[in-house]
């Protein structure tokens, strides 16, 4: 499939418009619903929206080995990141858990230079570093009010950092319906022992309540959101998607405004602004790298060997 930048950073965008409004309508009931349940609940409307679809349209849920042991890990950090962000919102305002879960493009980068090997210049590694400081403004209001759980988007951001690590791997190979019909159905056959089996208050059960419209809601907008995102790394490279998505850390801060009346605080407010622009100079010098590999002028041919 061909790259067409432009629908990939409109689809980018659609994302960050929908997403921070899934986790405001998940911080709304996250009180009332158990984690498990909730989380649960997420993955379920997701295969009743698109599984039918799979079958109208043809698609297949068939997938080879190797393809489907990539949607299973993708499906097990799926879980953990919406379940760290779910637990993450109970304390914490919506603009902070998601500005401080933004770490993770600083995350992605540590671990291609750690773990792939991936060449990282000085000037990226200084711009890590003053990114989680500007996270850790952040960090720090929150920690004062509410202690340990305001770390809870920091495990938001390694599981993501994963997460996309893993989509990126089989976005290409794989259609995003069919890749998120089959990891919603591995999700609830996960959770669905859990939810029965293991005694913890997160993994109880509870009947339906008149907030479980708002439940369904929050997992439509999930599913659609996560199926804009991968389809928008379908048409466009990460480095050009990279900075649409700093995009949703103002809707996250004008839904919080709008729907709780929150607003970060002062401190808040100087990490928010550090944390972006730490991650759109690397995002710049990604590009600028990107650039100069494909200018560089390919070896001269040496000349023939003299006719004998």
């Amino acid at each position: 499939m061909k790259d067409n930048p432009p629908l990939g950073i409109a689809l980018m965008m659609a994302f960050c418009l929908l997403a921070p409004f899934g986790d405001a309508l998940a911080k709304i009931v996250g009180d009332a619903v158990p984690l498990g349940q909730l989380v649960f609940l997420r993955f379920a409307v997701q295969v009743a929206v698109l599984l039918p679809l799979v079958v109208a349209t043809g698609r297949t849920l068939r997938h080879g080995p190797r393809v489907t042991w990539r949607i299973a890990l993708r499906t097990v950090l799926h879980i953990a990141g919406i379940g760290f962000m779910f637990l993450s919102l109970r304390y914490l305002p919506l603009a902070d858990a998601i500005a401080i879960a933004f770490v993770m493009p600083f995350v992605l980068l540590l671990l291609g230079w750690l773990v792939l090997e991936e060449e990282v210049g000085p000037r990226r590694l200084i711009a890590c570093a003053v990114g989680f400081a500007g996270t850790l403004m952040v960090v720090q209001p929150a920690f004062e009010e509410v202690g340990a759980p305001a770390l809870l988007p920091l495990g938001v951001a390694l599981t993501f950092a994963l997460f996309m690590l893993t989509t990126r791997t089989i976005a290409r190979e794989v259609d995003p319906v069919s890749m998120q019909a089959v990891s919603g159905t591995m999700a609830l056959a996960f959770l669905a022992p859990l939810l029965i089996f293991v005694p913890h208050p997160e993994l109880a059960w509870t009947g339906p309540q008149p907030i479980w419209s708002i439940v369904l809601a929050m997992g439509l907008l999930g599913t659609v959101s996560h199926l804009l995102m991968t389809w928008s790394l379908r048409y466009a490279p990460g480095a050009t998607l990279a900075p649409m998505q700093y995009f949703e850390i103002p809707v996250a801060t004008f839904y919080g405004w709008a729907i709780f009346g929150d607003l970060p605080n002062g401190i808040a407010a100087a990490g928010i602004a550090v944390t972006v622009a730490a991650g759109l100079y690397i995002v710049m010098r990604e590009r600028a790298t990107m650039r100069a590999s494909k200018a560089a002028p390919l070896p001269a041919t040496p000349p023939p060997p003299p006719a004998e």
